[in-house]
């Protein structure tokens, strides 16, 4: 379900109008009583291929009753860096701890209205002591993961983009400003 789009000023509460910013190309959010723009505000989240030590194996993990496998993956911290929060996330929810650590990719998803940062982990060692959020976890060869990561689903588009360098990511509709 996507979050409503603002509709009030975040700073005095004025209800937004759309007003046309030359600049952008289109109509922002405009507070009539700050008289400024108020640009769309939206979550951050990263999410992690974690690679075995000797990078032939992933983890993949289940959460919250799920049974599909997916991606380790939470949502950055305010004053958090984005590589900061990958590396927290995976030893919370893992115990594992990241010795390499690189970008592949963001890509926004309208339903949680969340831009996502996805990056390759390399970790330590294979001895995952899952925590409270995930239910089970295991690691698979690429192919393996390939087939077991949920389908259609915004890990198997990270996933399947950082094996075959092509991303390709399922469709959302993008909310309105209004």
């Amino acid at each position: 379900m996507a979050l409503l789009p603002m509709k009030h000023c975040f700073v005095c509460g004025t209800k937004l109008i759309e007003r046309r910013l030359e600049s952008e190309g289109r109509d922002i959010p405009f507070c009539p009583s700050c008289r400024d723009y108020r640009f769309p505000i939206f979550n951050t989240a990263v999410s992690m291929v974690v690679c075995s030590p000797d990078k032939e194996k992933i983890l993949l993990i289940r959460q919250y009753g799920g049974q599909e496998y997916i991606l380790t993956a939470g949502y950055v911290n305010k004053g958090e860096d984005a590589e900061d929060a990958a590396r927290r996330e995976i030893k919370e929810e893992t115990g594992l701890t990241v010795t390499s650590l690189h970008f592949n990719r963001s890509h926004y998803f309208p339903p949680s209205n969340t831009l996502m940062l996805n990056f390759t982990a390399v970790v330590s060692d294979t001895d995952v002591h899952a925590n409270e959020e995930v239910d089970s976890w295991a690691w698979f060869s690429k192919e393996e993961a390939r087939i077991r990561i949920r389908k259609n689903s915004l890990a198997e588009a990270f996933l399947l983009g950082w094996m075959d360098g092509k991303y390709h990511f399922p469709e959302y509709p993008v909310p309105p400003y209004r």
